[in-house]
Parts: structure tokens; sequence; C-alpha cells
């Protein structure tokens, strides 16, 4: 993290030090971070202050340059482990317990749609690369993002899409919105959404809704019930000329699964919830609790309650 050329932070173990180093000007600084969004066909200007880029490694690259970040132009690079985590990496590390993630493990299998939720930096992609190992081998997968973070291994007939800036003429821009529209006409099994933060949580849901069953994504939320209400403002956003009855009803066909995830005190992450949609009733989107992390346990709260497509896959 670097916030100007004299101020140069950094992440281990998550926590936050600062670096003994600085640039040597602020020339300096605004020539390598031209180097590092060159490398994603990126540019960077007073005309677009403020950019996204995703390096060949995997990094994800921001920038926000001077005077729209006062103190100096700002450089934030979040670098992936080489080797991604496991689910046996989480439940050793304390993150969830064997008995949560085999019954993901289950879900995701027999096709539940899941939310994943959580705050910036909670481990919300960590957690959908780790449960998309669990999507039988011989369906076909569409992935969908704004920056390409997923490592989807072992499924062959995988599409990977990646949204695309404006160009220098303004032109040429493609939104996830464009890619879900392209995914439904490419005969997907499940479609999986990086990250849903604006209208195109519209057509995340009908993707969900139409077939896609087993289809994934992530949003930001400070809560399992918080997604819902998050994700009722998303399509608010979408202006739809819609009822905010008939945009719960959607809500509560389209999303079986939301897991909460979340950072503690002590900069560990922990799957704090995990709650099952049940449907609608009295114009509210009902949901039971199935698990919750409380006085350092992952309590039980109750079974799944839809167990149909779990009895489909031969699972229940």
């Amino acid at each position: 993290m670097v916030n100007g050329e004299n101020t140069i932070f950094y992440e281990r173990n998550g926590k936050l030090y600062r670096s003994d180093k600085r640039f040597d000007s602020k020339e300096q600084l605004n020539d390598i971070i031209g180097k590092i969004v060159s490398y994603a066909n990126r540019t960077v200007n007073m005309r677009t202050p403020i950019v996204d880029a995703r390096l060949k490694n995997g990094s994800r690259v921001n920038v926000v340059m001077e005077p729209i970040s006062i103190d100096g132009t700002a450089l934030t690079i979040r670098r992936f482990k080489d080797t991604p985590l496991t689910a046996e990496n989480l439940i050793n590390g304390g993150s969830v317990s064997s008995e949560i993630m085999l019954l993901l493990s289950k879900l995701v299998h027999a096709g539940y749609n899941i939310l994943i939720s959580g705050s910036t930096g909670s481990g919300k992609t960590t957690l959908l690369n780790i449960l998309t190992g669990y999507i039988p081998k011989d369906e076909r997968i569409i992935t969908i993002e704004d920056s390409a973070e997923l490592r989807i291994t072992g499924i062959d007939n995988l599409v990977r899409m990646e949204t695309r800036n404006a160009s220098s003429d303004g032109g040429g821009e493609i939104h996830i919105r464009d890619l879900i529209r392209a995914a439904l006409r490419m005969r997907p099994d499940r479609i999986i959404v990086g990250e849903v933060r604006g209208s195109e949580a519209i057509d995340m849901l009908q993707s969900f809704s139409v077939g896609q069953d087993g289809s994934m994504s992530t949003i930001h939320a400070n809560s399992s019930e918080d997604a819902l209400y998050r994700l009722e403002m998303l399509l608010m956003m979408g202006d739809l000329n819609m009822p905010l009855s008939a945009m719960r009803r959607q809500i509560s066909i389209g999303v079986d699964i939301i897991v909460h995830i979340g950072r503690m005190k002590d900069k560990s992450r922990k799957v704090l919830e995990v709650r099952e949609v049940l449907g609608y009733e009295l114009e509210n989107v009902k949901t039971h609790l199935l698990y919750r992390y409380e006085n350092s346990n992952f309590v039980k709260y109750g079974d799944v309650q839809n167990t149909y497509k779990l009895e489909r896959a031969a699972l229940a």
C-alpha cells in the first residue's frame, strides 16, 4: 500500500506494518505505476485517474492519482498466494469447522445457489474459489469477474470472462451485466459471478432462477441477513419498475444459501454464519439459521429444510 511517495505499508499475516522504504520522487512513483498498468493494457492519467488492473500473476492493482488522492498518488497491490488455500487449510486454521465444510461441499455438488457475503478482505473470493472445487467435473462452468481471481481447476469445460474498461475515446467498455447476458446464451451448467456490486444483481438473480442450479457469487455485507437487504438495494439501482415485494420474491427464488465470512479482531477469518433461504412469507424473505460462530465455537442451529436438491443428487 503506497500512500504517496513517502509512505508505504505492507500486510503480513493479516497485520499492517509501515515500511522504511520510500520513493525518490513523485515522478519515480508515477513512472513505476505507468509500467505496472501498461502490463495490463491500462492507462492512468488526469483524464482517467482511477484504474483497476490485474497482473499476469493474478495480483490486483488499484491506482488513484493525485489530486484525486489528496496526499499523493495511492497504489494498492493485492497479491495472492502462489498456492491457493484449500478447505483443509481453512479447517486447520480454525476458519471453519469440518462439519460446515462437509455440508457446503454437499450443497455445491447438489446444485444449491450460494451467495457468500462479507466485508472487504474477509476472504469471500478465497472461500468461493474453494467451493468451486466441489463442482462435478463434467459440468460447463462460466466465470464472470471484474478482475479474474478465481483459480478453478479440474474443470475442462470452463469459460473465464472479465470486464473491460472503456478505451481512451470512451468506447469499448464491457460491464458484468453484458457478460452475464452473454453467459446465459452459452449453455452453462453454472455461472460463477466473482462479485455483485451494482445493477448486474438483476441479471445474476435471473441466472440463478432460470435453471443454472449451483451458481455462486459474493457480495459486500455485514451479516448474512444484511446480504439480503444489500441485494434489494442493488436491484433498486437497476431502475426496475418492480415493487419491493416482487424483488424480495425474486431473491427468495434465486438464492438458496448465504454464507457470511468475516475478520475477527485478531485478524483471523471465520465463517460466521450459514443461513438457508426458505422462501417468501408475509412480504419478507424467510431464512433459517444453520450455523453461527459464537463463543469461539461453530454452533449448529438446524438442518437444511429444503432438501429436494440433496435428494435429487442422492446426498440427503
